[in-house]
């Protein structure tokens, strides 16, 4: 799995992930996201349009995150996901706590 951070203008910060999230790549996103949370930095949306599976521990390292960021004063919101990611979060209804918005710049469109 591939990982891009792009810190913006706005204050948000966009993670990047590509390939499959599952608990081969997880640790590396969870790690990833954990450092990118500053109090300046932590709003954070996970840009999930190149992700094509996500397990569990994909799950599990996404929520870890939107703690993270929420004790910092912040939020992680998810963005673009495939078929197969909606309908994980539907069947464990985590798209009750990880809302997904269709694209990075809708996520924070309220803040």
């Amino acid at each position: 799995m591939e990982i891009t951070v792009e810190r913006r203008d706005d204050g948000l910060v966009v993670v990047h992930p590509a390939g499959r999230l599952n608990m081969v790549t997880a640790g590396d996103l969870r790690e990833l996201i954990a450092s990118t949370i500053t109090a300046e930095n932590a709003h954070v949306v996970v840009d999930l349009s190149a992700v094509s599976f996500i397990d569990s521990s994909g799950l599990g390292a996404l929520i870890n995150g939107l703690k993270s960021a929420r004790e910092a004063g912040g939020d992680l919101r998810i963005a673009a996901p495939n078929d197969q990611v909606r309908l994980v979060l539907q069947l464990t209804n985590l798209e009750r706590v990880l809302t997904p918005y269709g694209t990075v710049d809708s996520a924070f469109a309220d803040v």
